[in-house]
């Protein structure tokens, strides 16, 4: 893979055992990068992490966001050149369960990582992920800018606002006249192989099918802007890269998104899972998630303007995507699981040599 930006600089990804982590982790390893994780130890069975046997690909640290000094300590001893902070408590329903650890870990985690940046000498880049549900959402259609009003009912939503304004005050604070160089991506309903976090569309349908059942879905309407994992991590490494060449965006943020069109209801996600892998079935149930909203949109102007970064895969190609790697891992899963990495490695190859970075 031809980036010559990524190739042997040192980089961070905090969350690397995760979902949008591993995938992020195996990407750069395919660039050239020496890669550092920072992570707690995978919460899913099976895991993405385990499966591209990144343990011995990367430089591979258990180590809990909420440790500070063990955090400090080895960032520092790392040195950094970029860094995607991604580790967070990132599911809905489990914010309802754990809200303190959700808050702690989603803006305690991130000020620790800004905290280690202060510390370090050697001029580094930072990619801070928070989320679309950062904002206040009155769920209207034209989309939500970069400086609209934050918000957020549920403790994941608050506390992702929360962390943008953690992240600003650092910046305007302590960052903005440093060698540093700061952002934060906004993006959500991230979908693709390898995820099987509870309580998400696309892991609870293909862990239903893979055993014959069917699936509970709470909100069939819910409209949400679905993008494949390959694509917003183009547009994480796209935004690292321009922080390097464009200094007028240190301390901005930065919406990922879909356009309009491709911003679909649950219910043809569903349509296009029976599509791609038949017998699939599904049945209604009450939503048992308080506040939950039907409809969240970005406006991605922005990062279409900043960047020339867009989704180009239309959501039912995404979807296809994302069920062909799990009927392989399903289907196959007995045999030699070096062919899911095969596939995983292709999709991301495939895509890069269309789009690049």
């Amino acid at each position: 893979m031809n980036d010559n930006f990524f190739k042997n600089k040192k980089v961070l990804v905090t969350g690397h055992t995760g979902f949008k982590g591993a995938w992020l982790s195996y990407y750069l390893y395919l660039l050239g990068s020496k890669v550092m994780g920072i992570s707690l130890k995978p919460s899913t069975n099976p895991s993405l992490f385990e499966i591209l046997n990144l343990k011995n690909k990367i430089d591979n640290n258990y180590i809990n966001i909420l440790e500070k000094k063990k955090i400090e300590k080895r960032i520092l001893r790392f040195k950094p050149d970029i860094i995607f902070h991604l580790a967070a408590q990132a599911i809905i329903k489990k914010s309802y369960d754990f809200p303190l650890e959700t808050w702690k870990t989603n803006l305690l985690g991130t000020i620790h990582i800004l905290e280690a940046i202060r510390k370090q000498k050697k001029k580094c880049h930072c990619v801070i992920i928070t989320s679309d549900k950062c904002y206040k959402n009155f769920e209207k259609i034209k989309g939500y800018k970069e400086d609209d009003i934050l918000g957020g009912i549920d403790p994941y939503s608050a506390s992702k606002a929360a962390t943008e304004i953690a992240f600003k005050s650092y910046f305007d604070c302590f960052l903005k006249d440093t060698k540093h160089r700061l952002v934060t991506a906004r993006a959500g309903n991230v979908i693709g192989g390898g995820d099987w976090s509870q309580n998400r569309i696309i892991p609870d349908c293909v862990r239903a099918k893979s055993k014959n059942k069917k699936v509970k879905i709470r909100n069939p309407k819910a409209s949400r802007p679905w993008q494949h994992v390959i694509e917003i991590i183009n547009g994480y490494l796209k935004l690292a890269k321009k922080l390097n060449s464009n200094i007028k965006i240190n301390g901005q943020s930065f919406n990922f998104g879909p356009k309009n069109s491709e911003i679909v209801a649950v219910n043809n996600i569903l349509k296009n899972i029976s599509i791609n892998w038949p017998g699939f079935k599904w049945v209604k149930v009450g939503n048992i998630i308080k506040n939950e909203t039907d409809l969240l949109v970005l406006n991605t102007n922005k990062v279409n303007k900043i960047l020339n970064w867009k989704t180009r895969l239309k959501v039912d190609f995404a979807v296809k995507l994302t069920i062909e790697w799990y009927r392989e891992f399903y289907e196959n899963k007995k045999k030699n699981l070096t062919f899911i990495i095969d596939v995983t490695k292709n999709q991301i190859l495939d895509y890069h040599k269309k789009f690049k970075i």
